[in-house]
């Protein structure tokens, strides 16, 4: 029997798994607007980053000896700017389950002209973990935002490496834990689990990481953008609050505005539990809905955010993969038109599918009031 159109709405049907859903109550009237038309350089200014690189630090419990910087091209930028800046000394390992970790493996291969080991898995599944090679440099995705598959664990990175870790973060941070004695660049974006405005990415670098910086000078012109070095060592300057390049006053009073809001709410556990709350309601639905599944093979691997989910009706997988993607475009379009649901379509290039992020600033209530319409969305579109 085809399911009724639901009488419930979510209040907030932002379900983008970036730029994600703005924290509750947000108004861009909260957003300072002293600064803004101000020079990047003005001493006020470069207090306001500064700032923001503080609580940024406080929220997510970087440990105290790191270093925080801005970069440039959102958490894209950031990864590439350890890449470029850091690679080449050893060989590289990189983790590449998703669309993400293959841009990298890409990009290490291509650009930088090295030579890594790529580790791959077919959609919804992880490496094999038993070849890291702790003497190798080792780059992946904590949390992958295509794929819904996450780390399971730590106990696979080695406490006595010799190479460093670089960990896109991006899906991950201010979400679940991160387990920082085993990580030495992480890396992420205002846009994703804080629901900042796109294009300023955040890296966080260890101490190992920083003498890589002081150390090595990478046998490649890095791009201006790119670079985490002045030339000689780690550029100092730009934990202090500077721009490698002049940025966005508004994005930034926009992070700090989201960043106090999850200071405000209990800090680091609070925002985790939140999105742990939002995955449960969503897993619970999951659990009794025979034409939906998760895209990840492993429940221990299981993202809380970037939740994929795969089409296991005997119908949809009779379907060439056209017709799915067919099929969740047509999903898609009514949930819209009923203004019920945004941007709940998987990835482009991942297999045809729902992805619902379920991050800190989407609330429980809203994943709730979503599934009916769902099933609803489901049922009308697979009898067209």
């Amino acid at each position: 029997m085809m399911a009724g159109k639901p009488n419930l709405k979510p209040e907030r049907p932002w379900f983008s798994s970036g730029p994600t859903a703005k924290r509750p109550g947000w108004s861009s009237q909260a957003i300072p607007h002293d600064l803004l038309g101000r020079g990047i350089r003005a001493p006020e200014v470069v207090e306001r980053f500064a700032h923001g690189l503080r609580l940024t630090r406080e929220l997510l419990e970087i440990p105290a000896d790191w270093e925080v910087v801005y970069v440039p091209g959102s958490d894209t930028g950031a990864v590439e700017a350890a890449l470029w800046s850091m690679l080449g000394e050893r060989p590289v390992q990189v983790l590449a389950f998703e669309n993400f970790g293959k841009v990298w493996a890409t990009d290490i291969r291509d650009h930088l002209k090295l030579d890594p080991e790529i580790l791959t898995a077919p959609w919804g599944g992880f490496p094999d973990v038993s070849r890291i090679d702790p003497a190798k440099d080792l780059v992946f995705p904590w949390n992958g935002t295509t794929s819904g598959v996450r780390a399971p664990g730590v106990d696979w990175i080695a406490a006595d490496r010799e190479g460093l870790v670089i960990c896109d973060a991006t899906s991950a941070a201010f979400a679940m834990p991160l387990p920082w004695d085993r990580l030495d660049v992480v890396t992420f974006s205002f846009q994703k689990a804080l629901g900042g405005e796109a294009g300023l990415g955040v890296a966080a670098l260890s101490p190992r990481a920083i003498e890589r910086l002081d150390r090595y000078s990478p046998p490649r012109p890095v791009p201006k953008v790119l670079r985490l070095r002045n030339g000689e060592s780690f550029d100092a300057t730009l934990a202090s609050g500077s721009m490698i390049n002049t940025f966005s006053v508004w994005t930034i009073e926009d992070w700090i505005d989201g960043v106090e809001w999850g200071l405000s709410v209990g800090g680091l556990p609070a925002l985790i539990a939140r999105t742990e709350a939002n995955a449960a309601a969503l897993e619970d639905w999951v659990g009794r809905t025979a034409w939906i599944d998760y895209l990840a093979v492993d429940p221990a691997t299981r993202s809380t955010t970037s939740v994929c989910l795969k089409f296991v009706d005997p119908r949809v997988i009779a379907m060439e993969e056209a017709e799915r993607q067919a099929l969740v475009k047509r999903m898609k379009a009514l949930v819209e038109d009923e203004r019920s649901a945004f941007d709940i379509e998987s990835h482009r290039n991942a297999p045809a599918g729902l992805r619902i992020w379920c991050g800190c600033t989407v609330e429980t209530a809203d994943i709730e009031a979503l599934t009916p319409w769902l099933e609803w969305a489901f049922e009308t579109a697979i009898a067209d």
